[in-house]
């Protein structure tokens, strides 16, 4: 099963670093993939929940992509994966854009459910904590405590 870092959060949500990249690369060094919250904006990427905080390359993405599931905040930023995919071939980072849908697909063909849907077999489950979901037949889970899933590896 794929455990997959909420923001870089392993072990309870820590909104003071969440995105940082510092923060992301330690969540990896510890084995973990990373949920990242990606802009694009004057030709910049960054990372950041709410705004654009924390100026990043496409270098910096493409170096952890095997590890980072990338979540688009607006338009803008999947518009440039998207471009950069069929223009450069680049295909290696997966990503995807949501708001509250039930469920999205990654570039890389992954079901990304929100939390409270009822389970979807072989999807990634986000946060299943919140509503005590069993993770049983999921491809993965994100969550800020993923240390408790580490016992399904």
């Amino acid at each position: 099963m794929k455990l997959i870092s909420h923001r870089g959060n392993i072990n309870g949500k820590h909104e003071g670093f969440e995105n940082n990249p510092n923060y992301i690369d330690t969540a990896i060094e510890q084995g973990y993939d990373v949920e990242v919250d990606v802009w694009f904006i004057s030709e910049t990427f960054f990372l950041g929940h709410d705004e654009a905080q924390y100026g990043i390359t496409l270098e910096w993405l493409l170096e952890r992509s095997e590890n980072l599931w990338v979540h688009c905040k607006h338009i803008d930023a999947i518009e440039e994966f998207k471009r950069l995919e069929l223009e450069q071939k680049i295909t290696k980072i997966n990503y995807f854009y949501h708001q509250e849908d039930d469920v999205t697909i990654t570039s890389h063909g992954h079901l990304w459910k929100y939390p409270g849907v009822p389970q979807i077999k072989n999807c990634v489950s986000v946060m299943p904590e919140i509503h005590n979901e069993d993770i049983n037949g999921c491809y993965g889970v994100c969550s800020d405590n993923i240390i408790k899933y580490s016992y399904k590896r």
